[in-house]
């Protein structure tokens, strides 16, 4: 509780510019975090070549049977049923849900539009998937359906990795911090003897440098507000947390991981233990990593803090227009600036 007071109460400094890399950048996220990983993804995928979902299913889900978005009450009923029934429990797979040629065409009709980038960019992304063995909340064959409906859109086979040999629950899994392996509940880190954090940037960015012993860079809380604008029902908390590397405040070309909290681990609810237990900060001190914990904040239509996967925030949530897509992205795009303000 006094770290959710701490972060109601906080104000926080622009976002700062670090002449980080313009490419390479790289994404992962838990349950619904995931989702919004792959959503954003497929908005910026030319930029973006490295995305991990731990526990989520396929990018579009929520959308298998109403693909126009949430433009009437039939669609927006049906998009709520899919997302707790279909795309987390696998129960209306007599449905077709998750549908994934028509969420490939839905896909191929947004790249086509140009509301999302073309997706020959796909061909250089890498995966990492996750589905914990004990995990009853977002089931294999969903997260399972995401691999596949990546293969469809062009992402070779040899590059997604899908571990599922690992006894946890519904989390995020570390080597020794965190809750019981099979447990889901707050904080939803299991430590299952896996260090997962590790297992992804290896996948996602290749051979790394051994992690440091203790996190040797700095946290910062950043203004989020910034990158919304004057934009209503965002869903975002006024403040996010960025892990700088020593070496990547002196030293242009860092490369960006953006890391996203599921439902019911924003700082609102469970302080920082997302951002500091979950192991990314000592991969990112040997590897000149800077991290993005962006953050959303629980609501009246949101009441778990989940990142948008089913349209809470508007029928363009899957553009690059949607309001918290753009956020991500404008985060990513003021990381690459110099301070000197130069090109």
């Amino acid at each position: 509780m006094a770290g959710a007071l701490a972060a109601c109460r906080e104000r926080a400094a622009r976002l700062p510019a670090l002449a980080t890399s313009r490419d390479g950048v790289s994404v992962s996220g838990l349950s619904s975090g995931a989702y919004m990983a792959s959503q954003l993804h497929l908005a910026h995928s030319r930029r973006i070549t490295g995305v991990a979902l731990v526990a989520g299913g396929p990018w579009g889900c929520a959308e298998s049977l109403a693909t126009t978005g949430v433009a009437r009450p039939l669609d927006a009923y049906l998009i709520i049923q899919q997302a707790v029934a279909g795309c987390m429990q696998h129960k209306l797979t007599h449905l077709g849900i998750p549908d994934l040629e028509r969420l490939a065409a839905r896909a191929r009709a947004l790249a086509a539009a140009g509301q999302i980038d073309d997706l020959q960019g796909l061909a250089r992304a890498r995966i990492y998937l996750f589905s914990g063995g004990r995990d009853r909340v977002v089931v294999r064959e969903t997260v399972a359906a995401a691999g596949e409906l990546y293969r469809r859109l062009g992402v070779a086979a040899e590059a997604i990795a899908f571990v599922t040999g690992v006894p946890a629950g519904h989390a995020f899994v570390t080597e020794k911090d965190g809750s019981a392996c099979e447990a889901t509940a707050e904080p939803y880190i299991a430590a299952c003897g896996y260090d997962q954090a590790g297992a992804v940037l290896a996948h996602l960015l290749g051979p790394l440098a051994p992690p440091s012993t203790i996190a040797g860079g700095a946290y910062e809380t950043f203004d989020q507000r910034a990158h919304v604008g004057d934009r209503d029902g965002h869903g975002l908390a006024d403040v996010g947390l960025l892990y700088v590397p020593q070496s990547c405040r002196t030293e242009a070309g860092c490369r960006v991981h953006i890391v996203l909290h599921g439902c019911g681990q924003s700082r609102h609810t469970i302080g920082d233990a997302f951002t500091t237990t979950t192991g990314f900060a000592r991969w990112a001190d040997t590897n000149r990593l800077v991290l993005l914990f962006p953050q959303v904040k629980p609501s009246r239509v949101n009441p778990y803090g989940c990142w948008d996967w089913w349209g809470y925030t508007g029928t363009e949530y899957l553009a690059k227009t949607a309001v918290q897509i753009a956020a991500l992205h404008g985060m990513v795009q003021r990381l690459a600036e110099r301070a000197d303000g130069k090109p």
